[in-house]
C-alpha cells in the first residue's frame, strides 16, 4: 500500500498543521505531572518516579528514517488523508522527532509508570531498584492525543528511545517485532477483535539494534546466535494506553502511604479511566464509590469477552501479566503473542511464557488480571462497606461471567442458537485426536459437512478407522441439533462470520519483514491486503495463506517458538 492522495481524499485532512490541530491533551491536563520531571522532557536516564502519573520525555528520532506501511483504514478512520503518511513532518513526527511539533502541540511526549503483577503475585524485582519505581514504558512514548470525528484517540511510539523506565536499555524495537504488531493489531481489528490499532511503521536502515535470535533453520529453542537489526519505530493507536498495572501501582502506593498525594492520585487516575474509556457507558451524576462498582462490573464484561474472542480467532496473548492488561478491556502489547495452527490447548510460542499463559489458560489468566484489578479499586471504597460488598459481588461473579462467555463462543463457532458445552466439549477431545489445523478445521466445518472426509483437509496426520466413526457420530448429532433449528444454509452462512478463512501464520510472516529489511514492503502490503478481509476466502494466487503449516517449520526457531528479543 503506497501513501498516494486519491480523490476520496479532497475532504480528509492533508497538510501536518491540520493534523496538530486535532490536539487535545486530556491526559496530560487531567492527571499529575511527575513532580521531579524536566521541564524540556530530556528524561532518558533511568531513575526512580515516586509520583504523578506520567513523565513527559522527548522520543530519540531512528535516523535516515524510511517508510514501509500505513493502514489506509485507520487513516481513514480518523480522516487523514494517505499522503500525510510521507509528508516530511508527519513522518519525522512518528519517527521519533518531536522537534517538529506545531501549533498546539506540545514539542515532547510522555511515559507512564505501572506495576508488575504474574498471576496474581506482585513483583518488584524487574525495577532496578527493587522498589518499583523504575518500571514503566521503557520504550514507548505517547506523542499525540487527539480528536477526530468526535473520538478520542492516544498515540504511541514503540520503539521510541529510552525513557526514565528503560531499566539500561536502549529503547528501541527491531524492524522484526515492529511489523509482526503493525499487522497484527489490523488483523484482529478485523477479525472482530477489540484492539489497540496501527498507525504507521517507519524504519532505519542507517541505525541497527543488536538483539539474540536464532541462526537459519535453528532448532533450538532459546535463541542462539546475536544479529543486528534495523531499528523502526510502529505507532500503536488506542483510546488509552491504561493498563491494570498501571492502577495497581497507585493503589501499591496508597495502601502504603507511600506519600500524601497517594490516594488521591489512585482516586485521579480511576476518573480519567472512566472519563477515557467508559464515557457513556457509566453515569457521571452517580457517586463515585457507584462509579467504581459500575466500572468494575463493565470491565469483568469486557473482560471475558475478549478472552472468548481471542481463543475464537486461535490467538494467544503469550504474556498476559497485568501490565500487558488494558483497562479498557481491548488486547494490548503484541510481543509474544502467536496464533494457533496445529490445535493444542498448551500452545504457547514465547519461550519464557510456560503454560500458566498457554492458548486455554487465557481464561484463567484474565480472572487473575481482574484480581488485581478488584484489589487496586478497594482503597476507593474503605470507608463506604456497602459498595465495597457490591465490588466483592462483581469479582466473585468473574468465574461464571467467563464461562458464559466462553460457552457462547463455542456454540457460535458451531451455528448452535444456545450453547452445548457437552457437544463442544466432545469436539475439543476429537480435535486433540486428529491433530489437525485450528482455524482450517473450523472453516471446513463452516460448511456442515456430512461426512468426515472434507475435514481431513485440515489434519497433519493420517485418521483411522476408530477416529473416524467416533467423528462420524459426533456429526450426525451436531447436525441434528443445526437441522433443528432450522435452515442449515443460515447457520453455515453465521459460522463463516465466526470461523475466519486465513489466520496468522509466522512461516508466512517471517519473510515480510526480512524482505522488508531490504527495503522492498511488498509481502507487507500483501499481507495488509489479505488479513484486511480474513473472513473472505483468499483469491486463488494467495492461496498460500490457506494451507497446513510445512513440516519444515514445526519446532523451527524463530517460527514455531521465539523469544521476546524485540
Amino acid at each position: 500500500m503506497t501513501a498516494t492522495a486519491s480523490e476520496s481524499d479532497t475532504q480528509l485532512i492533508n497538510s501536518f498543521d491540520g493534523f496538530a490541530q486535532q490536539v487535545d491533551y486530556s491526559l496530560m491536563k487531567s492527571l499529575a505531572i511527575d513532580p521531579e520531571a524536566s521541564a524540556d522532557g530530556d528524561d532518558h536516564v533511568p531513575r526512580q518516579v515516586f509520583s504523578g502519573h506520567y513523565v513527559p520525555v522527548t522520543p530519540t528520532p531512528i535516523r535516515e528514517s524510511e517508510y514501509v506501511a500505513h493502514s489506509q483504514e485507520l487513516f481513514a478512520e480518523l480522516g487523514l488523508s494517505n499522503v500525510l503518511a510521507t509528508d516530511a513532518q508527519f513522518q519525522s513526527l512518528f519517527s521519533g522527532d518531536s522537534s517538529v511539533a506545531s501549533g498546539p502541540m506540545h514539542p515532547y511526549g510522555w511515559a507512564t509508570g505501572y506495576a508488575l503483577s504474574i498471576y496474581g503475585t506482585e513483583y518488584v524485582q524487574q525495577c532496578p531498584f527493587g522498589t518499583g519505581n523504575g518500571y514503566g514504558d521503557g520504550r514507548a512514548i505517547s506523542i499525540f492525543e487527539g480528536v477526530f470525528d468526535g473520538k478520542r484517540w492516544e498515540m504511541q511510539l514503540k520503539g521510541g528511545g529510552p525513557t526514565p523506565y528503560c531499566r539500561g536499555a536502549d529503547g528501541r524495537a527491531v524492524l522484526r517485532s515492529s511489523v509482526r504488531e503493525f499487522l497484527a493489531q489490523e488483523l484482529m481489528h478485523a477479525l472482530g477483535v477489540p484492539t489497540s490499532r496501527s498507525l504507521t511503521l517507519y524504519m532505519s536502515r542507517a541505525e541497527t539494534v543488536r538483539r539474540p535470535w536464532y541462526s537459519e533453520n535453528s532448532r533450538s529453542f532459546d535463541p542462539d546466535i546475536m544479529v543486528n537489526n534495523p531499528a523502526a519505530i510502529s505507532t500503536r493507536v488506542a483510546p488509552s494506553f491504561l493498563r491494570v498495572g498501571q492502577l495497581e501501582l497507585f493503589a501499591r502506593r496508597a495502601r502504603s502511604e507511600a506519600h500524601p498525594e497517594a490516594m488521591n492520585e489512585l482516586r485521579m487516575l480511576v476518573e480519567h479511566l472512566i472519563a477515557r474509556n467508559y464515557q457513556g457507558e457509566i453515569d457521571p451524576s452517580l457517586p463515585f464509590e457507584d462509579q467504581i462498582v459500575e466500572l468494575a462490573r463493565l470491565f469483568r464484561g469486557r473482560l471475558t469477552a475478549l478472552v472468548a474472542n481471542w481463543i475464537r480467532v486461535g490467538y494467544c496473548q503469550g504474556n498476559f501479566n497485568s501490565d500487558n492488561c488494558a483497562a479498557g478491556g481491548f488486547t494490548l502489547d503484541y510481543g509474544p503473542f502467536g496464533f494457533c495452527e496445529l490445535f493444542d490447548l498448551r500452545f504457547q510460542p514465547w519461550t519464557g511464557g510456560g503454560e500458566h499463559f498457554c492458548f486455554f489458560n487465557q481464561p484463567s489468566a484474565a480472572e487473575v488480571n481482574y484480581q488485581m484489578f478488584w484489589k487496586s479499586l478497594k482503597p476507593l471504597l474503605a470507608h463506604d462497606t456497602e459498595a465495597e460488598a457490591k465490588l466483592d459481588e462483581v469479582r466473585d461473579g468473574f468465574g461464571d461471567a467467563m464461562a458464559d462467555a466462553i460457552n457462547a463462543m463455542w456454540a457460535s463457532k458451531l451455528g448452535l442458537a444456545t450453547p452445548d458445552p457437552e457437544l463442544a466439549n466432545e469436539l475439543l477431545g476429537l480435535m486433540l485426536s486428529s491433530k489437525l489445523d485450528y482455524t482450517i478445521f473450523f472453516r471446513r466445518l463452516s460448511d456442515i459437512p456430512d461426512d468426515i472426509d472434507a475435514l481431513k483437509e485440515s489434519f497433519y496426520s493420517e485418521s483411522s478407522e476408530q477416529l473416524d466413526a467416533k467423528w462420524s457420530e459426533w456429526l450426525k448429532r451436531w447436525r441434528a441439533v443445526l437441522k433443528s433449528q432450522g435452515d442449515l444454509s443460515q447457520a453455515s452462512a453465521s459460522m463463516k462470520q465466526a470461523n475466519p478463512a486465513i489466520t496468522w501464520r509466522e512461516w508466512l510472516i517471517a519473510p515480510a519483514y526480512n524482505q522488508a529489511a531490504k527495503g522492498d514492503s511488498t509481502l507487507i502490503n500483501e499481507l495488509q491486503q489479505v488479513f484486511s478481509n480474513p473472513y473472505q476466502e483468499p483469491p486463488t494466487e494467495l492461496s498460500r495463506y490457506d494451507q497446513l503449516k510445512p513440516r519444515e517449520f514445526f519446532n523451527a526457531g524463530g517460527v514455531s517458538h521465539y523469544s521476546c528479543s524485540s
